[in-house]
């Protein structure tokens, strides 16, 4: 076995990538096709070691491994296209896959490459680790829009460490990407699975996600599968399909939500229109009987689903953008339900500049399900605001996770009742009650209190490529606010 660090391993594989990008192979295509081969190459190991495999023989590695030239292309079209036929989670990965890599020799290349390392006897943590360096590599460049799938891994942590997940809890992802919040869901768990029923339940049920993208769908099942989730004659983890497509049915509901649901507002597709012949978007609303209010609103829709999704006394920890916080109309009658009819306790106002995608301003939500009552179930919102005068950048001043101490330790002491100061908090701290927040106009939760220094003091100026990116991002926000006023002026607005 190559003693290759998976540092090392990393950037073998992904300077091969820019060969391959010279040929028109986007890094989103390169990293799909990496994922087929290594599976392809783990499930040959183990088939030599004894172990039971799931992949047919005509169609297996070494089948790909010992051709080259037109042969070696037709075979890998074809054993991509036999193997998305399978069921579990070969199917899921191998589903609608295509061979994206035109020129043999450059095919050739890469297998004898993946052929170099034992990935079956690299320790779990390693696999892993090389895989998500792939996807973070992947996530960083900007033309290819995958960023859309990362969110940072700090805010991640954080918000796993807050929500503290039980060994025997159901965690799930309703948009889950290539599966950054189920992983640091099963890393904190892990350590808790002590007995041979824990540690069952934690690698076959624990974790359920869901994405509407294919490509992004097998991603995640492969990262998964990587870290020891799952098995490749198993059911999968996750699936791919539109999770708002259906109300939620008993079976359904789970312990935990962790999410950072898609950014962009409106939900549609493109359908050719028979009189023009040109493609048309229409927007997707949700009839949804377990919905509170009906939406375009791709994100206002995605917090009600996950509400839906809630056990009693299930917890969810959600990214929203900022207008889910403050858009009126469905908006308001969406905030009042979770306000009501859940335990809406916790806001954590996120700095900008830490997104993949610019102009995004977000914050977190954290609530719990609770039964019907008469009376609201939610009595105080602790906000916490990480994001005035503080200036983030992907590069020069990025997140981490010490930025979230002081939110870890206060978020613990508010919900163990500890001695914190009750009446308004201190500080980045503060609480409002139920009777405030209803008062506001619409329900806007969009609050802050602290004075932006750089307002007053040119002497606390962030450098300029900050001050660059802010004004950056600004325009992109505005330019959405005027998206969303020009699509409610054309006649696209919500129902209530």
């Amino acid at each position: 076995m190559s003693n290759s660090s998976a540092s090392e391993i990393v950037n073998k594989v992904w300077n091969y990538a820019h060969v391959l990008r010279d040929d028109g192979v986007g890094y989103g295509d390169y990293v799909e096709q990496i994922t087929f081969l290594i599976f392809l190459k783990m499930a040959d190991e183990r088939e030599t070691s004894g172990q039971k495999v799931t992949v047919p023989a005509k169609y297996n590695w070494s089948k790909l491994a010992k051709l080259d030239g037109d042969a070696l292309e037709i075979q890998y079209r074809h054993t991509l296209e036999e193997l998305g036929k399978q069921s579990g989670m070969l199917g899921t990965i191998f589903r609608k896959a295509q061979n994206k890599i035109q020129d043999p020799a450059k095919l050739e290349r890469l297998i004898k490459m993946i052929e170099k390392e034992a990935w079956s006897t690299l320790p779990v943590d390693v696999k892993g680790e090389i895989y998500e360096g792939l996807l973070e590599r992947n996530a960083q460049d900007v033309k290819g829009g995958a960023g859309q799938y990362f969110t940072p891994r700090p805010l991640i942590e954080a918000m796993v460490e807050v929500m503290k997940p039980d060994v025997m809890d159901t965690v799930s992802d309703p948009a889950c990407g290539t599966g950054g919040f189920l992983l640091a869901a099963y890393d904190y768990m892990a350590p808790q699975a002590k007995s041979k029923k824990e540690q069952k339940h934690l690698r076959e049920n624990a974790l359920r996600g869901n994405d509407i993208v294919d490509s992004v769908t097998r991603l995640c099942a492969m990262n998964l599968y990587l870290h020891g989730i799952g098995s490749a004659d198993g059911d999968c983890p996750v699936i791919s399909q539109d999770a708002l497509a259906k109300e939620v049915g008993d079976n359904d509901r789970v312990d935990m939500v962790l999410a950072n649901p898609p950014f962009g507002k409106k939900s549609s597709i493109t359908i050719i229109s028979e009189k023009t012949g040109k493609a048309e978007k229409e927007k997707l609303t949700y009839e949804r009987e377990d919905f509170w209010a009906t939406t375009s609103n791709k994100q206002l829709n995605f917090v009600q689903h996950i509400a839906n999704m809630l056990k009693i006394d299930g917890k969810a920890a959600v990214v929203v953008p900022d207008n889910v916080l403050f858009e009126g109309g469905a908006g308001e009658t969406i905030r009042k339900n979770l306000l009501e009819r859940c335990n809406l306790h916790t806001l954590l106002r996120l700095p900008t500049g830490i997104f993949y995608a610019q102009g995004v301003k977000a914050n977190v939500i954290f609530f719990d399900m609770k039964p019907a009552a008469k009376k609201p179930w939610t009595t105080k919102l602790w906000v916490y605001d990480y994001r005035t005068n503080v200036h983030k950048t992907l590069k020069q001043n990025r997140l981490t996770k010490a930025d979230f101490d002081e939110f870890v330790k206060l978020y613990g002491a508010t919900r163990r009742k500890a001695t914190w100061n009750e009446e308004t908090g201190e500080g980045r701290w503060r609480a409002y009650s139920y009777e405030e927040l209803v008062a506001r106009d619409k329900t806007n939760l969009d609050i802050f209190w602290l004075k932006d220094d750089t307002l007053e003091d040119t002497e606390n100026l962030p450098p300029p490529e900050v001050l660059a990116l802010e004004i950056v991002e600004q325009l992109e926000a505005a330019l959405e606010e005027f998206r969303s006023v020009e699509e409610v002026l054309s006649g696209n607005g919500d129902v209530v």
